[in-house]
């Protein structure tokens, strides 16, 4: 537990200290937010504002790990492929990002690139988590569920970071609402990887109620998503309506994807649709506003995704934050009841 509460003050003083230094270092060189015309009006005011602040989130993961680590001195496997998919994916939005902000638009890479670079980090990530880590490679909810997929996971593996990467980048059109979602879930894979290092098979001795992981790689993962935590809360502090820096798809996808390994990488894969319900929900109304106009010539909502749907329809962008932060919160308590309720049923005594 100290190692998790060393690594959540460390990437929580790297944000709350770097972030203003990053937003003064950002505007000088003129990484300015592109805002999208089509999109609400009063976010116009909002154009020129810093992005790319998920690069200062990177930095405060990073170094939270390394100073853990140097201290407690264990790194395994697990948590290097954690943090590759985070950087990775990061890196793959850092371009993105750039790319905006060098040609003035919206648009960064076409989306081609961005698949392909989603799956050069997906197959690197999974082949550390496989080959070095020794993840089963198999489907799982709230544990392995026995089916074994093979070469196919792969293929899962990139599923589900692009899929996990893109919808926080969805997510990501308010003030902090992407970032505050975002710790909610982190601080559920804290719970769930440190629960998983206290009841590893070798200490209960049950085998259907225990966790058949190393215990090293499990507190590694927890140390990662405690990082994790600490650096997005140091950023929220500065990315908080009115926000003076953006985290740009440098962030989105950085988090989605550290969001994604770690479902991977403690087995929790089909579980994460429930503990990030508030992305799903963000996701799945794109698809249906796309299905419904290109299918119907009709819209379902007045804008997608859908946080700008009840903008339009007249919350202050502010109550839309909180009350989808309430959202995310309350899919997040739902998760970790069914993850906790799978150990009872198993014969766990807590």
């Amino acid at each position: 537990m100290r190692a998790i509460l060393l690594a959540a003050a460390v990437g929580l003083a790297v944000t709350l200290l770097g972030t203003p230094v990053a937003i003064r270092a950002f505007r000088l060189w003129g990484w300015g937010q592109h805002i999208r015309e089509d999109g609400p009006h009063t976010h116009l005011e909002k154009m020129g504002t810093p992005t790319m602040g998920g690069s200062v989130i990177i930095a405060g993961v990073v170094a939270s790990y390394l100073v853990t680590r140097v201290v407690f001195s264990t790194v395994t496997a697990a948590g290097l492929s954690v943090l590759f998919a985070a950087i990775g994916l990061g890196l793959v939005g850092f371009v993105d990002d750039l790319i905006k902000v060098r040609r003035q638009r919206s648009l960064g890479l076409s989306k081609a690139a961005k698949v392909a670079g989603q799956a050069v980090v997906a197959l690197g990530f999974g082949l550390i988590a496989v080959k070095a880590g020794h993840l089963p490679t198999d489907l799982s909810f709230i544990r392995d569920t026995g089916v074994n997929l093979g070469l196919a996971f792969y293929l899962w593996v990139f599923l589900i970071l692009a899929s996990s990467s893109n919808s926080v980048n969805l997510t990501d059109g308010l003030d902090g609402l992407a970032s505050g979602a975002a710790i909610l879930v982190l601080s559920a894979y804290v719970y769930i990887a440190f629960w998983q290092f206290r009841h590893p098979c070798t200490v209960l001795g049950l085998e259907d109620a225990c966790y058949p992981v190393a215990v090293n790689a499990a507190l590694d993962t927890a140390i990662v998503a405690g990082g994790a935590v600490g650096a997005v809360a140091g950023f929220l502090w500065w990315n908080a309506a009115p926000a003076r820096i953006f985290m740009g798809d440098t962030g989105a996808l950085a988090l989605g994807g550290l969001i994604g390994a770690l479902a991977i990488v403690t087995s929790t894969q089909l579980l994460l649709v429930v503990l990030g319900g508030l992305f799903v929900l963000e996701t799945t109304s794109v698809i249906l506003q796309v299905i419904a106009f290109r299918g119907f010539g009709r819209r379902v909502f007045r804008m997608s995704p859908i946080h700008h749907h009840f903008e339009l329809a007249g919350w202050p962008e502010f109550t839309v934050i909180v009350r989808f932060w309430i959202i995310a919160g309350m899919c997040v308590a739902i998760g970790i009841g069914l993850f906790y309720a799978d150990f009872l049923a198993r014969g766990g005594t807590g």
